[in-house]
């Protein structure tokens, strides 16, 4: 069903919109730390929130954009459309609600979740998190609508949007933090700024009625249960799933903020580099969504099953190259964030161990993405809930507390969950239990 030249004319913009999504990410914690070591850990912080938030919603966006190509699958343009309709009410009411208890919520939450970090950090912290809360609506548009141009194949749309915005956040923070002298709101203004632009953007062009998937160009939704309910049965599952796993890195991170400044600068500054080495398998898990939800959808099975092996081996490919790259030149990419000598140590260590680990990460996540697609959730969601519980929550607290392994146990811990999710998820591929009836 996808060439060759489909197969690159659909990940490499996906590789790039990761590339500058990271990039963007890592220019923003070198600019805030020109404030100081305080304003990257308030930061750091509040991403930690902000990525639960933002995994939640884009897994709302993965269910519609299962659906959608399941029906494009099976040649079902007029169902397809519907799911696109129905994908941004639910998320839209989702993003809202979410936005309202963040911003009412905010010094509850920060001081719930991170009351015991030093008060200069837990300042910036609110700052933070009041400005960045108030892009989660745009943010859950622009997501929803970037699901629906993949689910089509196209992943030039999101590319070139995410271009702009990230120009916009970059020049904004260089305006905002370098002339103006602003602090931690120097990176959330412009931050916020560009989200809305990229939600408007994209709801703009959905809209069109060229488009094989598009919305109603009134935005009159309407109100489908059925579809819903499929988008949910997809979303929810995987939405808790992330949720689950953004939480228990909220628990891990709570626990490195009391072993000191020192310790949560180099853990986020480590932790911010090592979203380079997930990238090229974010972006070929997002394409895997669209190819085996396409082939499930026209009833391909073996078509599927081939194309998730390929798409598997291509990313350990990528990953071995950029892993070994991030372990050669981490003294020299570390020394960019101006960390004092302690903090430039330990991160230098995390990155070296962590680019050894990255053996077995295409097998933890990139392989689930094929699953969902073929609407396998729920398998996935209860071995990764049960591997971070009792691995990465549970391990990084005894390897820190009774072990005294510092930060570094947080990261031991962490493997050890990749590990047993790579394990689980190939016994559960090859057995071909994957394999369900289209929606």
């Amino acid at each position: 069903m996808f060439s060759r030249k489909d197969l690159i004319r659909l990940m490499i913009p996906l590789i790039i919109e990761q590339i500058l999504a990271v990039l963007v990410g890592m220019v923003d914690v070198v600019m805030v730390a020109k404030v100081g070591e305080s304003a990257v850990s308030g930061v750091a912080l509040v991403d930690s929130i902000n990525i639960l938030i933002i995994q939640l919603l884009s897994a709302m966006a993965t269910g519609g954009a299962v659906v959608s190509a399941q029906f494009i699958g099976r040649k079902d343009e007029k169902r397809a459309c519907m799911a696109a309709n129905q994908l941004l009410l639910t998320t839209g009411i989702v993003s809202i609600l979410v936005a309202g208890i963040a911003l009412i919520g905010n010094k509850t939450i920060l001081h719930l979740v991170f009351g015991q970090v030093e008060k200069e950090v837990m300042y910036n912290a609110k700052i933070y998190f009041y400005i960045s809360a108030a892009s989660y609506p745009f943010l859950a548009i622009y997501n929803s609508c970037a699901a629906l141009y993949r689910s089509m194949g196209n992943s030039k749309v999101s590319m070139k949007t995410s271009i702009y915005m990230n120009i916009i956040n970059v020049s904004g923070n260089a305006i905002c933090i370098y002339l103006l002298k602003m602090g931690v709101e120097g990176v959330a203004i412009p931050t916020l700024v560009s989200r809305i632009f990229a939600g408007l953007f994209m709801l703009y062009i959905i809209r069109n009625p060229k488009n094989m998937i598009h919305v109603d160009k009134r935005l009159r939704l309407g109100f489908h249960p059925e579809i819903i309910k499929n988008i949910l049965r997809i979303g929810i599952p995987n939405g808790l799933e992330n949720s689950m796993f953004q939480f228990g890195k909220l628990m891990v991170q709570s626990l490195v903020s009391t072993l000191g400044t020192a310790a949560t600068a180099s853990f986020a500054i480590a932790s911010n580099l090592a979203t380079i080495e997930y990238l090229p398998g974010n972006a070929l898990g997002l394409g895997l969504i669209t190819v085996v939800g396409q082939c499930v959808g026209a009833s391909e099975f073996g078509q599927a099953k081939s194309y998730i092996k390929k798409i598997v081996g291509v990313t350990y490919a990528i990953v071995a190259v950029v892993a070994c790259s991030m372990a050669i030149f981490s003294p020299q990419i570390v020394h960019i964030y101006n960390l004092n000598a302690e903090s430039s140590k330990i991160a230098v260590e995390l990155m070296i161990v962590h680019s050894i680990a990255m053996i077995v990460w295409p097998l933890s996540f990139t392989l689930t993405h094929g699953l969902r697609a073929a609407t396998d959730v729920k398998y996935p969601m209860v071995v990764s809930i049960c591997s971070m519980w009792a691995f990465r929550i549970g391990l990084s607290y005894i390897f820190v507390l009774q072990f005294h392994m510092g930060v570094m146990g947080v990261w031991f811990a962490m493997f050890v969950d990749w590990t047993f999710r790579a394990i689980m998820f190939t016994i559960r591929f090859v057995s071909g239990k994957w394999i369900k009836q289209p929606i």
